[in-house]
């Protein structure tokens, strides 16, 4: 049975990291010791709610973890620091430093290391995170010990609200555009001034205009959706963004 460790200190294990082509250990004590840290705690790199879910919203929302005194947002797997450097670059995510656990001490100290032999794995990490604030685990969430691999309160959401409750999370904003419009030009740059940030899909790079009139019925760009709504282009754009300032 996984135990929360809330109000107890963080394993006292020295991390085996990697920087350029040098090993660099790092105690728990240097990454703990008088900082407000969030960690989150994974299976394993490259895996599928992994990347797909867990270390990109736990990337996109550092800055709201940052606003409210967080100092590092950390991903620890039972990985070595040579999967977990290259993870961290094919994941784009470096607002988060990434924890290679690679004998699973830091895992085991914290009563979360789990055998997945059977998909070959050896011994992993269950899926949790926490607040620790100088050294002490402050909040923990632990997801349930049921078969397979839950992932539903170890969240980057889950851990904010609790930070900080009622808090406004940050748009998810997309923007279609295609290379020389200066419509796209304009939306992308009323976003960068609103201190909105988006992720962009180039047209004939990221997507075709088959794709366009599947999402937005339209073959115009830009066309910029927000938390799954589309907004439209950029004079749609600079509508929505008086309408969200003045609410």
């Amino acid at each position: 049975m996984f135990s929360d460790r809330t109000g107890q200190r963080v394993p006292d294990v020295t991390f085996r990291t990697r920087r350029g082509a040098e090993w660099v250990d790092v105690t728990s004590d240097e990454i703990f010791g008088g900082r407000t840290v969030v960690v989150f705690s994974l299976p394993g790199a490259f895996t599928p709610t992994c990347s797909s879910s867990h270390v990109p919203r736990f990337n996109q929302l550092v800055p709201a973890f940052r606003a409210r005194g967080v100092d590092e947002v950390i991903c620890v797997s039972v990985n070595d620091a040579f999967v977990m450097n290259q993870w961290q670059r094919e994941q784009k995510a470096d607002r988060i430093r990434f924890l290679p656990d690679g004998n699973g001490e830091f895992t085991a100290g914290m009563g979360m290391l789990v055998g997945k032999e059977d998909l070959g794995f050896g011994r992993r990490s269950w899926r949790y995170s926490m607040l620790v604030r100088d050294g002490v685990i402050e909040k923990m969430f632990v997801e349930p010990e049921v078969p397979g691999d839950p992932y539903t309160v170890s969240d980057a959401d889950t851990l904010l609200a609790w930070l900080a409750p009622g808090a406004v999370r940050p748009p998810s904003v997309s923007v279609f555009s295609r290379p020389d419009c200066p419509y796209c030009v304009r939306a992308k740059g009323l976003l960068a001034d609103a201190g909105i940030e988006f992720e962009e899909l180039v047209l004939n790079r990221d997507y075709t205009d088959r794709t366009l009139r599947a999402v937005a019925d339209s073959t115009t760009v830009p066309q910029v959706f927000v938390d799954g709504h589309r907004i439209g282009g950029s004079e749609q754009l600079e509508a929505w963004l008086r309408r969200r300032e003045a609410a």
